[in-house]
């Protein structure tokens, strides 16, 4: 896939995904559509599920919970905001993401910024970006799933890839439920041998509105 200078005008899914954004539902499109200039994208919803109740997990959760990635939590009727904000990324079109989860305890904050490259859509992960999980994007039936197909990890200015048989594998939908008039994501997070370490699944509306920095700035 080549990039050029008229990129700069799209978000990395349409760079990634050409013609094929347009095979979404018209909500959908406006979510992964670039951003204009001086907005934001807010969505605010209800998670049904979010992390995971196997608590003998939690301990390896807390290791990535520092740098916003995941978390050692399990909670059903969690509220949420999602904060989108146009960037670039390695000279291309990205955008930054902040995920608010209210958990009844405490409040947890999710980070990462998704881009684009030579080979595809790239998440850097984590406050730091110091994960990066190649994705593989497909529009089928007006709804996006994506699929990572590797986990690198940098060390310094290498990405070093994990191997198959370690990496975790992550999967997420986004559709439109016609049925409530709102948008749904899913996500899960498997490993071999182990299988499910994380999810989250939830409904919520999305707006563009004028960007107000300090409103929404992510605490790294």
């Amino acid at each position: 896939m080549g990039i050029d200078d008229t990129d700069s005008a799209l978000s990395p899914y349409q760079v990634a995904l050409g013609p094929s954004l347009d095979g979404l539902h018209p909500h959908l499109r406006t979510y992964f559509s670039a951003i204009p200039d001086g907005q934001v994208g807010i969505g605010e919803g209800t998670w049904d599920r979010v992390g995971t109740p196997r608590r003998w997990l939690w301990p390896v959760l807390w290791l990535l919970s520092g740098q916003g990635i995941v978390f050692p939590a399990w909670g059903q009727g969690v509220p949420f905001t999602v904060v989108n904000r146009p960037s670039r990324s390695h000279g291309h079109p990205a955008v930054e993401a902040v995920r608010i989860f209210r958990f009844p305890r405490r409040e947890r904050r999710m980070s990462d910024s998704i881009g684009v490259d030579d080979h595809g859509l790239v998440d850097r992960l984590g406050r730091s970006r110091r994960f990066v999980a190649r994705l593989s994007p497909c529009v089928s039936e007006s709804r996006l799933s994506m699929e990572s197909t590797a986990l690198l990890i940098r060390v310094g200015r290498r990405l070093i890839p994990l191997p198959a048989w370690l990496s975790p594998r992550v999967a997420l939908t986004e559709r439109f439920d016609e049925a409530v008039s709102r948008q749904h994501v899913s996500l899960t997070l498997t490993a071999p041998i182990v299988g499910l370490i994380y999810e989250y699944s939830g409904y919520f509306d999305y707006r563009l509105e004028a960007d107000s920095e300090s409103s929404f700035s992510d605490p790294s």
